[in-house]
C-alpha cells in the first residue's frame, strides 16, 4: 500500500506520542530530555513536523535511535570491486572509530 507524505508524517506523529506515552513521559518531560522546545515536541506529535536534529534528538529522549541507520541502508555492490571497495570503507570507518576519531555521520 503506498502511503501519501501526510499518511506517513501524521503516523509518525502518532508513534512518537505512543512510544512517549509507553514511556510514562510528559510532553514537557520528553521535550526537555530531547533539548527540544516544548512547542516542537507538540508538532512533532500532532502534524508529525520537526527539523531532522529535532526528530533525532526525540528518537535518543525516546530510546529509539538504534533504528535511524536503517532508514537509509547502503547500496548493495553490483560487482566485485564495488564490494571490496565498501569492506575497505568499514574497515577503515571501524578502526578510526577504536582510534578513538570520529569520521562524521555522513562518511
Amino acid at each position: 500500500m503506498f502511503l501519501t507524505l501526510q499518511d506517513q508524517l501524521t503516523g509518525l506523529g502518532k508513534r512518537i506520542k505512543a512510544r512517549r506515552l509507553a514511556l510514562d513521559l510528559t510532553q514537557q518531560a520528553a521535550a526537555a530530555k530531547a533539548g527540544v522546545a516544548h512547542r516542537t515536541w507538540r508538532r512533532m506529535e500532532t502534524e508529525g513536523r520537526a527539523s531532522i536534529e529535532d526528530l533525532v534528538r526525540a528518537a535518543i529522549a525516546l530510546r529509539c535511535d538504534e533504528g535511524i541507520a536503517a532508514l537509509f541502508p547502503q547500496v548493495p555492490a553490483t560487482s566485485m570491486d564495488e564490494l571490496l571497495a565498501q569492506q575497505r570503507q568499514a574497515a577503515k570507518r571501524q578502526r578510526q572509530r577504536a582510534s578513538g576519531r570520529s569520521s562524521g555521520i555522513g562518511s
